[in-house]
């Protein structure tokens, strides 16, 4: 009933929770439970998320682990479930935390080398990595492999599918050697079962490894030999085949081949052309423009984007991959000189990561850095200020003072202070940024030399020199 008509679903489950919590018993509160769990599905089927969330909180009062396996399994499924709403709506810390909580109880019950253990820690494994918390993604998807090893034979297909989940976490961490071995096993386990198509999509991955290490010609091959299999067991016209011509495209433009880069592009926004709405889409739409921005093609690029963000405004769930879109649409607006239309794509894409995410991300800082760049661009300094002190804040927060990220910003908001008139603040922030940026890279260093000579400038402006820290032989010993 759900599926065709979610209103008629939610009507019947929240009747039967209400009969439910009129009963006592331990099998009329799993019953409840369920009915809630529907109830939950069917607003998210509507996209009331919100009421959803609050639905399936309140169902995960009733069960307790320590009353059987029924109940451990209630638990379970409240806290995935929960999870998936809570990604729905871009909270995706909070979701993590809904879904190690189902973690928990799975191996409080199972134990840690449960099959079914192995299931939700590749599930948990893709969630983190899908927020590019890589740390915790390779230790969930290695302890998957170690339940694997314990329990099926060595070279298996589960094992080959961890083992590329696992290649794509080396690879988001710049350690393409490793992601290459990961990979290379895989194929060859997924070839000895026949799994064609898998091997497709492990040979695409390889052809990135050794295009990120510099091997083109091996990458050319992988790729070729991926779009082989793809053509002959999905047809010409497929999204997949598309995806391998961009990769071929981004590859040829690296290689300085121009044309060819520009022949395989049109050749995928034919096969795009005719597909009308989904994630596949839209994010092969992004790599497209991806590549016309490099061309130096930038009306197109920006004609992809847009297209691309019509598609993700669309979709549930979508609202990080939306504001993505709309950062790098901001920053080619700025390069063309575009600056309002800018400063309204940066702004959007501010509001709707803060909006959609419980916690305040370097993306997140750096947007605000952009923000206030395009307000300079249009002499508003003051608002140029507030956002560049925000950006300082969060990057603080998410990185640190040190890091290169909050340091560049610092520097341009000392730059603004100046341009205000409030040179005493511009000092105060520019000494700073040169002694950690001495200690860091050294006195020679280009950076170093630039931002010292800025501040020079506004010292002598001022009748000052600059204080430097003196120390005694022994702190220098």
């Amino acid at each position: 009933i759900a599926g065709d008509n979610p209103l008629k679903a939610i009507d019947y489950a929240s009747r039967a929770a209400t009969l439910f919590e009129k009963e006592d018993g331990e099998v009329a509160n799993l019953e409840l439970v369920l009915c809630l769990h529907i109830v939950a599905a069917g607003y998210c089927r509507l996209s009331r998320y919100d009421e959803a969330i609050k639905v399936l909180e309140s169902s995960l009062l009733i069960p307790s682990v320590d009353q059987g396996s029924e109940h451990a399994l209630a638990v379970f499924a409240g806290h995935m479930q929960l999870g998936d709403t809570l990604s729905l709506v871009g909270k995706h810390e909070m979701a993590l935390a809904s879904y190690h909580n189902a973690l928990d109880v799975q191996k409080q019950v199972l134990g840690d080398m449960d099959p079914r253990v192995a299931e939700t820690c590749r599930y948990l494994s893709e969630a983190h990595l899908q927020v590019m918390q890589f740390d915790e993604a390779q230790q969930l998807c290695k302890h998957v492999l170690d339940i694997h090893s314990q329990h099926s034979p060595a070279g298996s297909v589960d094992e080959a599918i961890d083992r590329k989940l696992m290649a794509l976490i080396h690879a988001g961490k710049g350690e393409h050697e490793m992601a290459l071995e990961h990979l290379v096993l895989a194929s060859t386990t997924l070839s000895c079962n026949g799994q064609d198509l898998d091997v497709a999509s492990v040979d695409c991955s390889i052809g990135e490894a050794y295009f990120a290490l510099g091997r083109y010609d091996e990458a050319v091959f992988s790729y070729q030999k991926a779009l082989t299999i793809l053509k002959s067991a999905k047809g010409d016209s497929h999204t997949a085949v598309a995806a391998v011509y961009v990769s071929l495209a981004d590859l040829y433009l690296k290689t300085g081949r121009q044309r060819e880069a520009k022949t395989y592009c049109e050749n995928a926004l034919k096969i795009f052309g005719k597909n009308n709405a989904g994630h596949e889409l839209s994010s092969g739409l992004v790599e497209v423009a991806g590549v016309y921005e490099a061309m130096g093609e930038r009306e197109q690029a920006l004609s992809l984007l847009k297209r691309a963000l019509d598609i993700l405004q669309l979709a549930p769930g979508e609202q990080s991959a939306a504001a993505g879109v709309e950062a790098q649409m901001g920053v080619l607006l700025y390069v063309m000189g575009k600056f309002s239309e800018a400063y309204t794509a940066f702004n959007s894409a501010i509001l709707k990561l803060k909006f959609g995410t419980d916690r305040e991300t370097t993306f997140l800082g750096v947007l605000f850095n952009q923000l206030a760049l395009a307000s300079v661009e249009l002499q508003q300094l003051d608002n140029a200020v507030k956002h560049f002190e925000e950006a300082k804040r969060i990057l603080e927060k998410a990185v640190g003072p040190h890091h290169a990220e909050t340091l560049a910003v610092s520097s341009n908001l000392a730059g603004c202070y100046d341009a205000l008139g409030r040179v005493n603040d511009a000092i105060a922030l520019l000494e700073n940024v040169v002694e950690i940026k001495e200690e860091l890279l050294g006195t020679v260093h280009p950076d170093v030399a630039r931002d010292r000579e800025r501040l020079l400038a506004l010292l002598k402006g001022v009748g000052r020199s600059r204080a430097r820290k003196t120390s005694t032989l022994e702190e220098l010993l």
